[in-house]
C-alpha cells in the first residue's frame, strides 16, 4: 500500500459546497474513491476508470467535477496539506514566543517525520518530476501556507517588542529549516526508519535557540 498526501475519508469535510450540498457530497464520495483507487494502484497506475468505479459514479459524472487524473489528484493534496496544518499547535500571543516557538516547531517536526509524512513525501516528489503542478499545490498548501502563518506571528511579535525580525517571510523559512535540520533528510532518504520523541525536541530546541539569538528583542 502507497502512503498518500491526503487524509482518510473519515477526515474529508462534510460539504465542499456550500451552496449545494448534494455537490459537495458527490465531490467527497469522489475524493474518496480516488484515495482509494491511488492507494491500491499508485498515482501512475491509476486510471479515471479506476476511480470511478471505486466511487461508484460514472466516468462522466467523474470529469464534471475534476477534469482530469492529475487536477484530482492536485485537489487531494491540497485538502491532505490543510488537515495536517490544522493538526499542529496555534502559535499563541500569551506565551513567551521561544515556548511559543518550541510547541510549534515540535508539532510540525512529529508531523513532517512521521512514516505516513516521509512516504508522502516520496511520491510527491516523484509524480513532480512529470507533473509540477501538483508539487507546487504541495508546496503552495503546506511550506508556503506554514511560512505566511508563521510570518504573520513573528511580524506581531516585533511590533510588540518581543522579537526583532526585518523580514518575517525569511525568518519564517529559516525557523522552519532549523527545526527540521539534520533529521528530515535521514528519514527521507532511509537513513534511519524513525525518530525517538527526544531527538525531534531536542532538534526543536537547538533551532529555538539559535533562532532567538538571532531575532530575540534587542537591549540596550
Amino acid at each position: 500500500m502507497v502512503a498518500l498526501p491526503f487524509p482518510a475519508p473519515s477526515a474529508l469535510p462534510e460539504a465542499d459546497a456550500a451552496a449545494d450540498p448534494q455537490d459537495g457530497v458527490k465531490r467527497r464520495q469522489i475524493m474518496e474513491g480516488a484515495r482509494a483507487a491511488f492507494l491500491a494502484k499508485g498515482f501512475d497506475g491509476a486510471s479515471m476508470n479506476d476511480v470511478a468505479r471505486e466511487a461508484g459514479v460514472s466516468k462522466g459524472t467523474l470529469y464534471v467535477y475534476f477534469t482530469s487524473k492529475e487536477a484530482l489528484f492536485e485537489a487531494l493534496v491540497r485538502d491532505g496539506k490543510a488537515r495536517q496544518a490544522e493538526r499542529l499547535a496555534k502559535l499563541s500571543d500569551d506565551l513567551d514566543p521561544a515556548e511559543a516557538l518550541r510547541r510549534y516547531g515540535v508539532s510540525l517536526l512529529e508531523a513532517m517525520t512521521a512514516p505516513d509524512s516521509i512516504a508522502q513525501l516520496r511520491t510527491i516528489i516523484g509524480v513532480t518530476a512529470k507533473f509540477p503542478q501538483i508539487g507546487r499545490a504541495f508546496y503552495e498548501a503546506g511550506v508556503a501556507h506554514g511560512v505566511e502563518n508563521l510570518s504573520r506571528y513573528l511580524a506581531a511579535e516585533t511590533a510588540r517588542g518581543r522579537l526583532a525580525v526585518a523580514d518575517p517571510a525569511m525568518a519564517a523559512m529559516q525557523f522552519l529549516d532549523l527545526c527540521k535540520s539534520g533529521l528530515l533528510q535521514k528519514l527521507l532518504f532511509g537513513y534511519v526508519e524513525a525518530l525517538t520523541q527526544a531527538e525531534i525536541e531536542a532538534n526543536v530546541a537547538r533551532g529555538v535557540e539559535t533562532f532567538m539569538a538571532a531575532f530575540g528583542p534587542r537591549r540596550g
